[in-house]
């Protein structure tokens, strides 16, 4: 067997149920949140991919297969940010800023040739990039909506001194939602000294030279690093503008 692959069989399923019973005890016993959500998160990780295993060859033998499955991540991405945010006005409107960050960048990458245009290789950097999307979103909305109610004193008082709605939200909010780019700023300040991320290694792993490798993971940082700070700004701007709250 290739001691690159991970072998699936009984060790790797108990080394995984023990790592999920130590997050899901350590996150309940210190109060930090539901240690039964961390198993759940797990068991439905699981099965996910379990089913993605079976059929990501039938999905690939297509374009048409491929998009359907790009939709679905981007649906699904959407539903699962807008319930994280909490926003019972426009649950939809988290599907912009999703998109407004991964269409156009996905499209450039395509249309540039800088990313072959593959379904082996679109499909991917798709979820990629959506992932990134989703999480940048999430952590956007859930800190400018915090940020809102907890100052919402001095949301109040910059109405008070003329400003428009936009403006005294954005003078309060905007600075908070900012921050939710530092895990992606810092992913793309570590790499290759803290971290060496999956895109490298499956590459690298896939016979290309260590160069290409390279290349391939530096494209996908920066991606990601437009991507979430379009998805942020978007998030922001639809807050200012009353669409996203609480």
């Amino acid at each position: 067997m290739d001691s690159t692959v991970i072998d699936v069989g009984p060790v790797l399923f108990l080394v995984l149920a023990a790592l999920t019973l130590f997050a899901a005890t350590v996150f309940g016993l210190t109060r930090l949140g539901s240690g039964p959500a961390v198993a759940r998160a797990a068991v439905r990780a699981v099965l996910q991919l379990g089913v993605v295993s079976l059929i990501i060859v039938a999905v690939l033998a297509s374009w048409w297969s491929t998009g359907a499955f790009i939709a679905v991540m981007y649906v699904v991405a959407s539903v699962t940010s807008a319930r994280r945010i909490n926003s019972r006005r426009a649950r939809w409107a988290a599907a912009v800023p999703i998109g407004f960050g991964v269409f156009p960048a996905l499209g450039l990458l395509v249309a540039s040739h800088a990313l072959p245009a593959t379904p082996l290789a679109v499909l991917p950097t798709a979820g990629i990039l959506t992932g990134g999307a989703m999480t940048a979103t999430t952590l956007a909305g859930r800190r400018a909506l915090d940020e809102l109610h907890a100052r919402h004193g001095e949301y109040e008082a910059g109405l008070a001194l003329g400003f428009g709605e936009r403006d005294a939200v954005l003078e309060v909010c905007r600075t908070s939602a900012g921050q939710a780019l530092v895990p992606a700023l810092d992913q793309t300040r570590t790499v290759g000294l803290v971290t060496l991320p999956g895109a490298f290694v499956g590459v690298l792993l896939g016979g290309a030279s260590p160069i290409q490798a390279g290349a391939t993971q530096l494209l996908i940082l920066i991606a990601l690093l437009a991507v979430e700070t379009a998805a942020i700004a978007a998030t922001v701007e639809l807050i200012a503008r009353g669409v996203l709250r609480r």
